[in-house]
């Protein structure tokens, strides 16, 4: 027990006393223990009033004055209330700083509350977006920004990717929007303007795309003259049949990064829309596997194919073809002969869609070139690649193929054992059968020929 309470009970047993002996001296000890409590009471009373009319109308004053237990209770909460207030300011300070400096930025900054409404944004939201302050306060988002495709994302609720879209002021003005939960389902919407980035990468787009079109012309025409000269190598001088046959080797390797630098080009600039289909994965496994056959010939490696389920995607067969070509394909060029190659189609569970892998149990990749794979012209192995005539624009292909297909390409390797490379499809990209089990296995023989679509794989992805 406080000091202060203790004080109290001992004022109230003295009061309780002197009230007793005052009753026992004129015959009436119960009248006087009443008055005595009515008079406490009085007091009490009083003391509330004067607390609660406090509280009301100025708590941030001196509190009344008092004594006792009241007093101490009267400064205590004057304390606390003195104590609130200077954090509440603190805070207060905090948050207009926050205002300030969010005003200050260049970027759009809105808050939407749990509701979709719209809470708080800065000046450049005003610019960017059209927002008018005070009256678009509480309206909903999505009535102010109607774009299909952004409502689309905004209902999904999967912001790992920013929204790259006009704006709704001018459509000369490329928008990225990206959204963040927090709190209690609330969110936060960054909006930057892209326009001079995304100015930029369509120049590049159009400069590659231009340069490997007009490049085409002149290796045509370089090509044709060495071919007639490897027609006529028996009447050449040595030195100079082996001079031909180095500039024909190199002309074809020029030949192909044109080729896949107009394919990515494509792929980057044309819309996937129109190209969609329903594709038959079993079928197009079983015929990537053939081919991946006869480019082993007799290194026999023992390719298989497990699918465990009938669902098919909706996309582009040729561009996914493409793609899963260039990991089968180069998985058989670089594993050493005999190895395995297993290509697998299933779903995931929980309805999360399904993966396509492609593994094998060959050399390997260092953790450290990883992360760059995916990139173009980057090489593993920049000998080994020149040797095989690859362009270091395989795996970007593929990523770019997947990113067109909604999906996503996982690379998992360990030097000595192999590589896992995984396409996963969400399943929205996906068209449902019933489900089933099959499994397809064979040891690869040698093949006197190969196909086309064989005898030219795109790239490599070791590169």
């Amino acid at each position: 027990m406080t000091p202060i309470w203790q004080a109290e009970l001992t004022r109230i047993v003295y009061i309780a006393l002197f009230a007793a002996t005052a009753g026992w001296l004129s015959g009436s000890v119960a009248w006087a223990l009443v008055t005595m409590l009515a008079i406490y009471v009085f007091f009490a009373l009083r003391f509330v009033r004067r607390l609660d009319h406090w509280l009301e109308h100025n708590a941030t004053d001196q509190p009344p004055e008092s004594w006792g237990i009241w007093g101490h209770l009267f400064d205590k909460m004057y304390r606390h209330q003195r104590r609130y207030q200077q954090q509440q300011q603190r805070l207060t300070e905090i948050i207009n700083k926050v205002q300030r400096s969010s005003g200050a930025l260049r970027d759009a900054v809105v808050m939407i509350d749990q509701h979709g409404s719209l809470e708080w944004w800065n000046r450049a939201a005003e610019g960017l977006l059209g927002f008018r302050h005070p009256s678009d306060k509480g309206q909903a988002l999505t009535n102010l920004l109607r774009d299909p495709r952004f409502i689309s994302y905004y209902d999904n609720q999967d912001y790992q990717d920013p929204l790259v879209l006009a704006s709704p002021m001018d459509d000369n003005i490329v928008l990225e929007y990206q959204v963040t939960i927090f709190g209690r389902n609330e969110r936060l919407m960054l909006v930057r303007n892209i326009t001079r980035l995304y100015r930029l990468e369509q120049m590049r787009k159009d400069f590659v795309a231009n340069v490997s079109h007009e490049l085409r012309t002149p290796l045509t025409v370089i090509n044709g003259y060495l071919e007639t000269f490897a027609d006529y190598s028996d009447q050449l001088p040595p030195r100079w049949g082996r001079a031909t046959h180095q500039m024909q080797q190199q002309s074809r390797r020029m030949q192909n990064i044109i080729n896949d630098l107009l394919l990515l080009s494509r792929l980057e600039t044309t819309d996937i829309e129109g190209q969609q289909q329903y594709i038959e994965i079993d079928l197009m496994l079983d015929s990537i596997k053939q081919d991946a056959q006869l480019l082993s010939g007799d290194k026999e490696h023992k390719i298989t194919t497990d699918l465990r389920t009938d669902a098919r995607v909706i996309g582009s067969e040729n561009e996914l073809r493409s793609a899963i070509s260039n990991l089968v394909f180069n998985a058989v060029k670089y594993t050493p002969p005999g190895s395995t190659i297993k290509m697998t189609w299933q779903r995931l569970p929980h309805d999360k869609g399904a993966v396509l892998t492609v593994e094998d149990n060959g050399e390997g990749i260092d953790a450290r070139h990883l992360p760059r794979l995916t990139e173009r012209f980057y090489r593993v192995d920049k000998g080994r690649s020149a040797e095989t005539g690859g362009t270091g624009l395989g795996l970007a292909i593929v990523k770019h193929v997947l990113l067109r297909h909604n999906a996503k390409l996982d690379i998992k390797s360990e030097v000595g054992k192999g590589t896992h490379f995984s396409c996963t499809f969400p399943d929205t990209s996906l068209a449902m059968q019933g489900e089933s089990t099959r499994t397809h296995s064979n040891t690869v023989t040698h093949s006197p020929e190969l196909s086309d679509l064989a005898a030219q794989p795109s790239d490599n992805f070791r590169e």
